[in-house]
């Protein structure tokens, strides 16, 4: 078993161990809204649960050099957002989105992808998604880093709405053979679903 100790090597080199190691990710597709109106879109694959009462989920967005993300910063400023899960049918054009485009130009024309009004929130969602939560801002941390200059703001969202295409829901579960989820594995890599099995819990 090999030892290493994250303070004798760099960033980039227990960022390598982190995501090789922790997989696979789910992938939250993220639009915000800008100040000025611009819809922007981006995946993250740091994304999880955090609670069930409420419904919360967690995002971390890195930071570039201390510098807010767009996603970040629109979501602070406006105080909501939308997560779509991301899944086979449409990952060819999340993929596209991660592109570094300037704060005025969407990422959603980039991807010629299908906007659409949320219920609750001012932010669009996007139609080719098979689910969607529309949500507000919980709580945002600033962490890592240094204080006056962060490596990452972990965004906590609590859910508002649910959108879940009718194929999926089956008294109150989700299909996961048809929502065929992508998660992220490292480097290039993602992975699809795969094979399925089941274990009991103990009592």
């Amino acid at each position: 078993m090999l030892t290493i100790y994250p303070e004798t090597q760099t960033e980039r080199e227990n960022y390598k161990l982190l995501i090789g190691s922790i997989i696979p990710r789910p992938i939250a597709f993220i639009t915000t809204l800008s100040r000025d109106g611009v819809l922007n879109a981006a995946p993250y694959s740091y994304f999880n649960i955090v609670s069930a009462n409420p419904p919360m989920v967690s995002v971390s967005v890195q930071r570039k050099n201390g510098i807010y993300k767009d996603t970040s910063r629109n979501i602070i400023e406006t105080g909501s957002f939308v997560v779509h899960i991301s899944d086979e049918d449409y990952i060819e054009a999340i993929n596209l989105t991660a592109a570094n485009l300037p704060p005025e130009e969407s990422e959603v024309s980039l991807a010629k992808l299908t906007s659409l009004p949320s219920k609750k929130i001012d932010v669009p969602g996007i139609a080719e998604a098979k689910i969607r939560m529309e949500c507000t801002l919980e709580q945002s941390i600033a962490l890592g880093g240094t204080p006056s200059s962060p490596a990452c703001d972990l965004i906590i969202g609590r859910v508002a709405c649910f959108h879940i295409a009718e194929e999926l829901y089956e008294n109150g579960r989700i299909d996961a053979r048809q929502l065929k989820p992508v998660s992220r594995l490292a480097g290039h890599n993602y992975s699809k679903l795969g094979e399925i099995f089941t274990i009991e819990r103990p009592e």
